[in-house]
């Protein structure tokens, strides 16, 4: 954890210390120097930034290999007044851990993360064949917890930062089956202006559909597809009320203050009475977003001109 100086701001992360989501925490230049508070879920790194305890929440919202992050997903739609600032990339690899001179033919129980276990299944059902899941609640959490005997496990996945923080030995390293497995983590804070726009922005939002009726869906995503911009992602999720009943979540390449995005975030919002704008912000990887040239703001300028010209009279 970094220390803190005088009058410091406060940033959340999925704690313990040694977890994916501080090593995303670390990618951040303005959280340096100050107090990063870990927190046991999701949702509770937002109600920080929520009640004000937290100037920003770090989160894990995507990877590479299970898709969207449900949980993250969930609590954004469900705790109003946030924005999602800016996107970073952790790579992800797990190592098996134990208590000090324990060895790998000894365990039969491993303690895991959901979706750490999820990503490491074809290692352990070689290695470790016919073992038992035991659930903890984060990557470090499983470490802490075959430790000191809070999970019936004898190892745990964890992150490899994990070995600068607590007294264990590595059983192996690099379980993850996919090497290019990377996590995407968002920073999130109290509703403020968008960051400027970079020309290399993604933008994020939460919509429902008006109404279950045929064609429904495709007259949401015609709010996007018809002023040429890509989504990047675009997940459902139950509301909960009934059902049948869905949100989608959303990350669209572009900014706000672009024409094209503007102009499709009045279209949904005259589609949709429930249209949640989460941020624009910089893309991590800095990938350029080059709309074709009908789609341009000259385009959307030039489009106006002329309509105005034929309200004034004037030949077009």
């Amino acid at each position: 954890m970094t220390h803190a100086t005088a009058g410091s701001r406060t940033y959340s992360y999925l704690g313990p210390a040694g977890t994916f989501t501080e090593a995303a925490l670390a990618q951040v230049p303005e959280a340096q120097g100050q107090t990063w508070r870990p927190v046991a879920n999701v949702a509770q790194a937002l109600a920080d930034v929520a009640d004000g305890t937290s100037e920003g929440a770090m989160i894990a919202i995507e990877n590479t290999v299970e898709g969207g992050v449900s949980s993250a997903q969930d609590a954004l739609a469900k705790t109003p007044g946030l924005r999602i600032v800016g996107e970073y990339l952790v790579p992800v690899n797990f190592v098996l851990v134990g208590p000090r001179g324990r060895t790998l033919d000894e365990v039969t129980e491993v303690a895991a993360h959901p979706v750490a276990y999820a990503q490491c299944l074809e290692w352990l059902g070689t290695h470790v064949p016919g073992h038992r899941q035991v659930i903890a609640a984060s990557n470090v959490a499983s470490a802490i917890g075959v430790l000191d005997g809070s999970l019936p496990a004898q190892a745990a996945i964890a992150a490899p930062g994990v070995v600068d923080h607590y007294d264990v030995d590595v059983l192996a390293e690099g379980i993850g089956d996919n090497p290019d497995a990377v996590t995407r983590f968002v920073l999130v804070t109290r509703t403020v202006v968008p960051p400027k726009a970079t020309g290399s922005d993604k933008t994020s939002l939460i919509v429902e559909l008006p109404r279950e009726v045929p064609g429904a869906l495709l007259e949401m995503l015609e709010q996007f597809a018809t002023r040429g911009i890509n989504l990047s992602l675009i997940q459902s999720r139950p509301i909960g009320d009934r059902l049948g009943r869905y949100r989608f979540v959303i990350d669209a390449d572009g900014h706000i203050e672009d024409e094209r995005m503007a102009d499709a975030l009045m279209g949904l919002k005259r589609f949709s009475p429930h249209v949640l704008f989460l941020g624009s912000y910089p893309r991590a990887d800095k990938q350029t977003i080059e709309p074709s040239s009908r789609y341009s703001d000259q385009s959307f300028a030039d489009a106006r001109d002329w309509l105005r010209g034929l309200l004034a009279g004037v030949d077009d």
